[in-house]
């Protein structure tokens, strides 16, 4: 059974960066994405991204806790180089 993580960054910029990570993400996966949602085929499991006014939220499902870990990794690792202004260091990320 598949398991799933939710992170949350609270930013006024959640668009911007969902659409960041998914242009970025399009060069080695398939994504589908517009400014409020996203769909990335992330190497350990799908990465579903959502974007509002206040906020962006992350949600990673993997077959274990070293996919998780993975994943966890590479959106942390990606936002911390496009989100540096804001002193980004980690999305807060809860089992679901």
């Amino acid at each position: 059974m598949p398991l799933t993580e939710t992170g949350q960054f609270e930013t006024p910029n959640g668009s911007k960066y969902l659409q960041q990570l998914c242009k970025h993400f399009a060069h080695k996966v398939i994504v589908e994405y517009d400014d409020k949602e996203g769909l990335a085929a992330l190497p350990a499991g799908p990465a579903r991204l959502y974007a509002s006014a206040t906020g962006l939220r992350v949600e990673i499902t993997a077959e274990d806790a070293e996919g998780l870990t993975r994943a966890r990794h590479v959106i942390d690792d990606h936002l911390k180089r496009f989100a540096f202004r804001e002193g980004f260091e980690g999305m807060s990320w809860q089992a679901v």
